[in-house]
């Protein structure tokens, strides 16, 4: 499935408009603040309605606008138009006093995951480095996100032990001795929930591990990169967890908060046995991002038989030459990409027949003739 059209409504500076979006490439060109990301981020909404920046939703209506709205008409894969009987399918994004709602072929839908297997999108974008150089937080973000595109039931399992951890919580924080006939009844549903995404986890990280040290072994000529799995609970199994959360109790009243589970795991990128990140030039961590972001659609596809489409902002900038034609080598499959662009860039170099170039100004998208 590919974007045919893009229609936009009040959406950040970009102006209204209907932005014909049938083709495999689309190059976004322009100098910065002129919407070439905002555009991306329209995109990305019609595949998850949420955007990849981590805003709120009253971020993205147009300063001065009490609405907004966002809608994509999707068909079959550019490459053989017209094969899909169903033709074409609809996703519109509304924002209206702060409310969002989403449609999906003009039915009100009540949960993003209905929308996840429609068009999957994967965004390369600068924030990407925080997956490397941030917080161990926002790994177990990207690889719950990596899991989650083609496991609806991991993310679901991900819910459940949110919702128990947050009870438990919220009993800790009274810090009444009393608890803790309440924590017999919750503790084992914490372990449930958190043994099967710890196992999950483990699985998918392994076989990360090989895909994306592979990758960018093809690019830096680095061998021995990998990726380790460290779960905040040592124990692999229901009886084991149960044990150490009721030996710890006292110790998570006294904090009022849980101090071990899967939201405390950890994931490392390392060279051999050692931690590798930490060591890592910014050239190399800003590859590493990048090289994430292809295993994951590489993952993507070697589970569902699907591709993505991809959402490249200014991913090549801080490459040099011959580490943009690399880490073109290795982009994943894909259904559609869009690029961006700043006007110096040669960006003439890497268009194929049939791709379309906007030129983008002030919020508005002009089709550049071949």
């Amino acid at each position: 499935m590919i974007f045919r059209t893009l229609r936009i409504l009040g959406f950040r500076n970009l102006a209204d408009a209907e932005v014909n979006t049938q083709g495999k490439d689309i190059f976004l060109v322009g100098e910065n603040g002129q919407g070439k990301t905002n555009f991306l981020e329209a995109v990305y909404i019609c595949s998850y309605a949420s955007s990849f920046r981590g805003v709120l939703d009253k971020e993205v209506v147009r300063d001065g606008e009490q609405q907004g709205a966002v809608a994509a008409h999707f068909a079959g894969s550019v490459d053989s138009p017209g094969s899909d009987p169903q033709l074409y399918d609809q996703v519109l994004v509304t924002y209206e006093q702060h409310k969002k709602t989403v449609y999906l072929d003009g039915k009100p839908i009540e949960d993003r995951r209905d929308l996840l297997g429609v068009i999957p999108s994967i965004v390369f974008c600068h924030e990407d480095m925080e997956f490397v150089t941030g917080s161990p937080e926002r790994r177990r973000w990207f690889f719950d996100q990596t899991l989650g595109l083609s496991d609806v039931g991991y993310l679901e399992d991900l819910r459940k032990y949110r919702r128990v951890l947050k009870t438990r919580n919220t009993l800790l924080k009274t810090g009444d001795e009393g608890i803790f006939s309440m924590l017999d009844a919750l503790d084992p549903q914490l372990a449930f929930y958190g043994l099967k995404l710890m196992e999950k986890r483990e699985e998918a990280a392994a076989g990360f591990s090989v895909l994306f040290g592979t990758l960018y072994g093809q690019v830096t000529g680095l061998d021995q990169l990998g990726l380790r799995y460290i779960p905040s609970w040592k124990a692999m199994s229901l009886e084991g967890i149960s044990r150490f959360l009721e030996e710890y109790r006292e110790r998570d009243r006294s904090a009022g908060i849980t101090l071990s589970g899967p939201h405390r795991d950890r994931y490392l990128f390392t060279r051999g046995p050692l931690e590798f990140a930490g060591k890592a030039s910014t050239g190399q961590r800003r590859l590493l991002a990048l090289l994430l972001r292809v295993a994951q659609a590489r993952r993507f596809s070697t589970i569902t038989g699907k591709y993505p489409v991809l959402l490249l902002d200014d991913v090549l900038l801080e490459l040099d030459h011959e580490k943009r034609r690399k880490f073109l080598g290795v982009l994943p499959e894909y259904e559609q990409a869009f690029f961006t662009f700043l006007p110096d860039e040669p960006y003439q170099r890497y268009r194929k027949s049939g791709a379309l170039v906007y030129q983008v100004s002030q919020g508005s998208l002009s089709l550049v003739k071949e």
